[in-house]
């Protein structure tokens, strides 16, 4: 549970305080917790630094699945940009650090110097659920989408300005399909531009979790530094145990995440009714002993993609721990969000061993490059 601390501040603080939360847009309590953070994570720095075997930022970062996938290898986290502040809250309470807000705010050359950048930029401009709500409002979608497809930009103006090593970025596997092929031939000629040998893969959660979860996966590696020549496989070794989804099933679970008479008859209707049409739309009963649909940000609405069956009574949602569970994250990761929040960020996430298991190997690529090849590419 959070807890409270009162403070007394002098009019002249408190009214700069407020002038601050009103042009941030946040609450005064949310400024004060940022400035906290700033100032731990400040004292902090110096010591995690000796002993980091690198150095990464993670844009977009959501609730750092990417961020303990790096930090599982001996990465050092020298800055983070998020901007949803129910994000921003997690994060906090997971990392002792507060996310940098928008990235179009931020100047690129104020980012610290890392080897490796890592970004999950936001899928919605690309994913078939977003395109298909965009295109139904009269909204635009891709790159068009001034909102948040032109974000890709920002991590290109990042990565020609600091020039990390080696990148990763992740999206959804519509991405690379997106307006006939247009988008993804715009991101790789970009890419390309900046001079970096760049290796494109799709891989399924369900190698390391228990949930049909196809994400793409792009990395780039510095030909300033290291030469076209390079080569990188992106197939990654699946975990040891296969895990199904009874094996991130809580023992006991509240009622609520049970579903209402009302909501269940209308899922199945809903089914019939698609059925009847031709069309595959419907509910997920999951199979314990199998995996999942994958878990998507909407799940908090009616929680239809994965329904878990019980005897005797209508399904029921995942309790949001399940959902941590299903993306890779330890029971030790906190959740000081509402279930909405929860469903969302999780949702939105990647799936943590999977990340971890692509990161080791760019890191091992990395650790592998002769000394002589690095100076020869400066040189060149």
């Amino acid at each position: 549970m959070p807890q409270q601390v009162h403070i007394r501040l002098d009019d002249r603080v408190y009214r700069n305080l407020s002038d601050y939360a009103t042009i941030s847009n946040k609450t005064r309590q949310d400024c004060i917790l940022e400035a906290l953070a700033l100032l731990f994570e400040g004292s902090m720095q110096e010591k995690k630094r000796n002993n980091a075997k690198f150095r990464f930022v993670d844009l977009f970062a959501g609730i750092g699945g990417m961020r303990i996938a790096f930090e599982h290898h001996g990465g050092e986290c020298v800055f983070t940009s998020e901007w949803d502040k129910y994000c921003q809250r997690t994060y906090f309470e997971n990392f002792g650090v507060m996310p940098s807000g928008d990235i179009t705010k931020i100047n690129e050359y104020d980012i610290p110097d890392h080897e490796i950048l890592v970004a999950g930029f936001p899928c919605q401009p690309f994913s078939i659920a977003g395109v298909s709500k965009k295109n139904s409002l009269g909204r635009a979608t891709g790159f068009l989408d001034k909102t948040q497809g032109t974000l890709f930009f920002d991590v290109v103006r990042i990565i020609n300005a600091k020039r990390p090593r080696a990148f990763l970025l992740e999206n959804v596997k519509n991405l690379k399909s997106h307006d006939k092929g247009k988008t993804w031939k715009v991101i790789m000629e970009t890419l390309d531009a900046l001079n970096y040998q760049v290796f494109t893969g799709i891989l399924d959660g369900r190698l390391f979790s228990p949930q049909h979860r196809e994400r793409i996966f792009i990395v780039g590696f510095d030909r300033h530094r290291y030469g076209p020549l390079i080569g990188f496989d992106l197939d990654v070794t699946p975990a040891v145990k296969q895990l199904y989804v009874k094996d991130i099933l809580e023992s006991e679970v509240d009622d609520k995440y049970t579903l209402t008479n009302k909501l269940w008859q209308y899922l199945q209707d809903y089914s019939d009714k698609h059925k009847a049409k031709g069309n595959g739309f419907g509910y997920g009963l999951v199979d314990p002993n199998g995996v999942s649909r994958t878990l998507s940000a909407r799940y908090y609405k009616d929680g239809s993609e994965i329904l878990v069956p019980q005897q005797d009574k209508n399904p029921r949602r995942l309790t949001p721990r399940e959902c941590a569970r299903l993306q890779g994250y330890s029971d030790d990761f906190k959740i000081p969000v509402s279930d909405t929040q929860a469903y969302k960020q999780f949702g939105n996430s990647v799936v943590v061993p999977l990340v971890s298991a692509v990161a080791g190997k760019i890191i091992d690529r990395l650790e592998s490059l002769p000394e002589i090849e690095l100076r020869r590419a400066i040189n060149e």
